[in-house]
């Protein structure tokens, strides 16, 4: 399955377009993440459990996108949009939504 965040595949002309399709990941944060994070805003540097989890989330939400698309017929999603959002009463959750257009292409 092609993905790309561009409206076009250069040299694959699209044939159709099938909908709509997305993805959808939440994960939560827990009490070792948060610590680190909070010394690492104090010391300065880069919080690599939160990127990871973000990486992991990311995936699965593409997984989930290409999934769709693959049910629809597509060989391609074009347009890809990536949104990430903070969930829960005290922000300890994060939520990775992709949406993107299912295309069939030559």
């Amino acid at each position: 399955m092609l993905m790309t965040t561009t409206p076009t595949l250069e040299g694959k002309p699209v044939q159709r377009y099938l909908g709509v399709v997305t993805g959808e990941a939440i994960i939560g944060a827990n009490i070792f993440k948060d610590l680190f994070a909070s010394i690492r805003n104090i010391v300065g540097g880069r919080a690599g459990a939160y990127e990871r989890s973000l990486a992991d989330a990311r995936e699965v939400a593409m997984e989930e996108m290409a999934e769709q698309a693959a049910k629809l017929g597509a060989n391609a999603v074009v347009g890809i949009d990536i949104d990430y959002e903070v969930l829960g009463a005290d922000n300890g959750m994060l939520m990775v939504c992709v949406s993107g257009t299912a295309v069939v292409t030559a």
